[in-house]
């Protein structure tokens, strides 16, 4: 059984000089897919590139990031929709999308908008949502809230929170909560929180390269071969052997983003 990555930026400027090495060190530790989200309409070209260069290790998704709104968001999220709209598109998801009021909310009311116009392509076009949250729980459980009943499934991105937030969130039961390298940092209170509310089959493994990289390469660029960090924390915190968290969390991912197939 192979690591599924199923968050990772490998398309980003930060890969260029060296991706063919980034995939080779991926292999050598056990990553088998990879899963692109994009986060803008630049963003969209170079990660198909890396995509069609690398047919059945890369997959890609298709969505606006929160922090990536501009004034003409809507202008963009049509022409994102005509890529979907073609029947043979190469997209296996709808991400990365969500709620960010971290830094500021004053575009908190085109926020709620462009999230829930994509949650809408979650059920057109049967894909799962990779959603990005911070500094915004409340209203992202709103938002999923008013679609209850609704064939929705997906990925909350990066979860970090409290496990009373955690509870909220395993409510959707078709969603798992991605994990990465913040799970192995010395302060976080990640580990407690899993171990307190979260089955380890509501977990998928993800690293949101070049960011978030596990210690012992905290605040270095980050890269799917790290993977096998996060893998060994949670092998400590289930009380199971790393193959078991292997296998579990690719089984997951397999089943939420049902479009990859397994082989």
């Amino acid at each position: 059984m192979y690591i599924i990555d199923t968050h990772a930026h490998l398309y980003g400027e930060e890969f260029h000089e060296d991706i063919d090495q980034v995939i080779e060190r991926a292999h050598l530790n056990g990553v088998g897919k990879i899963f692109l989200p994009n986060i803008d309409e630049a963003s969209i070209s170079g990660m198909n590139q890396l995509v069609q260069k690398f047919p059945g290790f890369f997959f890609p998704m298709i969505g606006l990031h929160p922090t990536d709104l501009t004034e003409d968001y809507q202008d963009v999220l049509f022409r994102m929709e005509e890529q979907l709209a073609r029947p043979e598109h190469p997209y296996i998801g709808i991400g990365e999308v969500g709620l960010d009021y971290y830094w500021d909310d004053r575009m908190k009311k085109e926020q709620l908008a462009a999230f829930d116009f994509q949650v809408q392509w979650s059920l057109k076009y049967d894909l799962p949502l990779m959603i990005h949250c911070r500094s915004a729980h409340a209203d992202l459980v709103k938002v999923l809230q008013s679609y209850s009943g609704e064939p929705l499934r997906g990925v909350f991105h990066s979860f970090v929170g409290t496990p009373d937030e955690a509870e909220e969130l395993l409510v959707f039961q078709h969603f798992a909560l991605g994990v990465n390298g913040i799970v192995t940092f010395k302060k976080s209170a990640l580990p407690e929180t899993l171990a307190q509310v979260v089955p380890l089959e509501r977990l998928v493994l993800e690293t949101d390269s070049p960011y978030l990289a596990p210690t012992p390469y905290r605040g270095k660029r980050n890269e799917s071969s790290y993977l096998p960090y996060v893998v060994c924390k949670l092998s400590e915190i289930y009380g199971c052997e790393e193959t078991e968290v292997i296998r579990q969390t690719t089984e997951t991912a397999l089943k939420i983003f049902d479009k990859v197939k397994g082989e």
